[in-house]
């Protein structure tokens, strides 16, 4: 009996804290808890710096993919074939007698998608969220491949450098850009 009078009158006293709105803030001297959100948010100057240093990253990143992607390959213009069906690249890739080969082609468009999933959340915060991060890497791929196909010589656009790529972004994210993301922007 004495049990559920003790657990009524906390359901009551609960009820009418809801009722009357938030608690009152805490008075000077006294600590008070940060907020779920803030818990994990560094300090400005940090976040600042963070958001610098991504930002900074990206470009480097951007030189580095134009030099990959876009520097001409005269020796290989006859070997060069455009791709639109999805596999088609990958096959020819794991085919190769030379494994090494398969692995450099499969892996270098792997790695090269992984910054974006690390970096745009954290340089762009509107672009949290898996979704997100796959449409717009997708989006750059997509226009670095047609770049490619139409304006280098020895380069061809290739739908499975972009799935790879894109996948790439998907590990980078999941790995360290959603984490990176929370901590600079919660």
């Amino acid at each position: 009996m004495v049990r559920s009078a003790l657990r009524l009158r906390t359901i009551r006293s609960a009820r009418s804290a809801r009722a009357t709105g938030p608690a009152k803030p805490a008075k000077s001297g006294q600590a008070s808890k940060p907020s779920p959100a803030a818990r994990g948010r560094l300090p400005f100057p940090l976040r600042l710096l963070a958001t610098l240093l991504a930002f900074a990253f990206m470009v480097a990143f951007a030189v580095v993919l134009a030099r990959l992607t876009l520097q001409p390959s005269p020796a290989s213009e006859a070997l060069t074939h455009t791709n639109l069906h999805p596999g088609r690249s990958l096959r020819a890739y794991l085919d190769q007698p030379a494994l090494r080969d398969a692995v450099k082609q499969i892996g270098g468009n792997l790695l090269l998608g992984v910054p974006f999933g690390v970096l745009v959340p954290v340089v762009a915060p509107r672009t949290r969220g898996i979704l997100r991060v796959l449409f717009l890497t997708a989006l750059v791929m997509l226009l670095v491949e047609c770049a490619q196909g139409a304006l280098v010589t020895g380069r061809a656009f290739d739908i499975d450098d972009v799935i790879l790529n894109t996948t790439g972004a998907l590990v980078g994210y999941l790995l360290l850009g959603r984490r990176l993301s929370r901590a600079v922007h919660s």
